[in-house]
């Protein structure tokens, strides 16, 4: 077990590249299940999760080779297990994405309840609504059970606009019989990816990035080769952590209609960027100036601007935690909602206990009042994006904080210390004392 320890005050300057989405890797990791043939996969993050989703692979029978850095070959060739293993399921919460791909694979998917952030509830009916809906059977004695004899295709109305339930539905349809459609699907790049991988596969999938998706069932897909797109979310990260410590910086392998939903909720806080449109896609280069505004924006009337997340092509959710510290940085006030998740606000107590100028109104929303001066302080990792916020406003405070449980940060960003080394940052990992 590690820790952080972080010296802030710092500005950070540099130039860093975008990492592969974490969110369109392991649905796509997941969906190698889904022929017999060799799935080549590029540009994935080296991060626990996609660590963890491989060893589900190997340990259901898949060979996995990894060809060089960001690149792996998955050769489901055989299936020798139904079984997702406990303690690896337990680990990450995107093992629910095998469900979909085992039962139409095997006709059975047998899955220990998963693991991951504690945000909140995250229901799973959605996911058993639309398996069951194309002919899964579903049983739940302490593991949840998915067998059949055939998926049908079917008119699918998903119960709530869940990215992962969309993503094991559309690999369950893509070899039901007949023509399935689904429709309040999500429409994330990460969902676009999966889906656009799958029809390099040979799916037959149309409305991509649309919130209505008609598939045409086939028998038989083949392999293929994918790369996977930027993480946005880290980008939208790295865009906060330079405007809350008045630094400045310079992110390539950005696409820049990724951007536009984050520009709208950055703009509110006078925060912008400038894109320079590269060769080809996903080749896109974000600069982030040092002479920001750092101002709330009022809406008209003067009143109290909010920033909510919502389906895309809303605001992401997994950005609330980073513009509730970028707002403690930022002259005015604004209001941030977070609609999704009833415990991802918890952690702003510590933000509190820095010095920052924050009332939860309730679960769901806090009034955030800047400029603060924050002060170091020993903080712990809740889960993956509030980690983050954390770090970002170690790095903006005065003196110095330590942050364990740091293994929640680093399931989604790759190489953090590296990175944030390379950018100026006064940041190393240390073994935890016992």
């Amino acid at each position: 077990m590690h820790k952080y320890k972080i010296e802030g005050g710092i500005p950070i300057r540099g130039t860093v590249a975008a990492s592969g989405n974490k969110n369109a890797a392991l649905p796509c990791i997941a969906a190698a299940l889904l022929t017999e043939e060799p799935i080549i996969l590029k540009n994935i993050p080296e991060i626990e999760d996609t660590n963890v989703m491989l060893l589900i692979l190997q340990a259901l029978g898949a060979g996995v080779t990894k060809l060089k850095t960001h690149e792996w070959k998955i050769e489901a060739k055989e299936i020798s297990s139904s079984n997702i293993p406990s303690e690896l399921s337990k680990k990450i919460r995107a093992s629910i994405l095998f469900a979909g791909p085992l039962t139409a694979r095997t006709g059975k998917a047998i899955l220990p309840p998963p693991g991951g952030d504690v945000i909140g509830r995250r229901r799973v009916d959605t996911h058993f609504l639309a398996l069951q809906d194309l002919g899964a059977r579903i049983e739940i004695e302490g593991a949840f059970k998915f067998t059949t004899n055939k998926l049908v295709g079917a008119d699918i109305f998903l119960d709530e606009t869940s990215v992962t339930a969309t993503e094991n539905a559309v690999m369950a349809a893509v070899l039901a019989e007949g023509k399935t459609t689904i429709t309040n699907a999500a429409s994330e790049p990460h969902v676009q990816d999966l889906c656009n991988m799958l029809v390099s596969m040979g799916a037959k999938i149309s409305g991509i990035g649309s919130n209505i998706l008609n598939i045409d069932g086939v028998k038989k897909l083949h392999g293929t080769e994918f790369s996977i797109g930027p993480d946005f979310m880290e980008i939208g990260s790295y865009i906060g952590l330079a405007a809350a410590t008045r630094g400045s910086i310079t992110i390539t392998g950005v696409n820049a209609k990724d951007m536009r939903p984050l520009r709208v909720g950055f703009g509110k806080l006078g925060i912008k960027w400038t894109i320079e449109p590269g060769e080809g896609v996903n080749n896109d280069t974000l600069s982030v100036a040092v002479n920001q505004e750092m101002k709330v924006n009022s809406d008209l009337g003067g009143m109290i601007p909010k920033i909510d997340d919502s389906p895309w092509p809303g605001f992401p959710p997994d950005l609330t935690s980073i513009m509730t510290v970028v707002a403690t940085q930022v002259e005015g006030t604004a209001l941030i909602f977070e609609k999704m998740f009833e415990s991802r606000m918890f952690f702003v107590d510590k933000l509190i206990s820095m010095g920052a100028k924050i009332t939860l109104c309730d679960p769901h929303r806090a009034v955030v009042s800047g400029p603060s001066t924050l002060h170091g302080d020993n903080l712990v990792s809740p889960d993956v994006r509030a980690g983050m916020a954390m770090v970002i406003a170690a790095l903006c405070a005065h003196g110095e904080s330590v942050i364990s449980n740091v293994y929640q940060i680093e399931r989604g960003y790759e190489n953090l210390v590296e990175k944030l080394q390379s950018l100026g940052a006064h940041i190393e990992k240390i073994e935890l004392d016992y």
